[in-house]
C-alpha cells in the first residue's frame, strides 16, 4: 500500500513540473511565434474556403513576421481581438 502511494505522490509531483514549465512555454509561443486560428464565412473567398463551402479553413497566423514588418504583397494579414 505504502510502495502504490509512493508512486502516485512521485506521478503527481512530475505532472505538476511538467504542467508549470509546459503552459508558459505554450502561451508565450502562441502569442509571440504563432497560432492556429479557424477561417469562416465568406469575407476570404476565393482564397480561402472556395466555392462556398460550409467547412472552414484552417490557418497558421505568423505573429513573427508581422512584429518584423516583413508582411509582403499578396500575403493575408488578420486582425484579432487579444483580450
Amino acid at each position: 500500500m505504502a510502495q502504490s502511494q509512493g508512486w502516485v505522490k512521485r506521478y503527481i509531483k512530475a505532472f505538476c513540473k511538467g504542467f508549470f514549465v509546459a503552459v508558459p512555454v505554450a502561451v508565450t509561443f502562441l502569442d509571440r511565434v504563432a497560432c492556429v486560428a479557424r477561417v469562416e464565412g465568406a469575407s476570404m473567398q476565393p482564397s480561402l474556403n472556395p466555392g462556398g463551402s460550409q467547412s472552414s479553413d484552417v490557418v497558421l497566423l505568423n505573429h513573427w513576421k508581422v512584429r518584423n514588418f516583413e508582411v509582403h504583397r499578396g500575403d493575408i494579414v488578420s486582425l484579432v481581438n487579444t483580450f
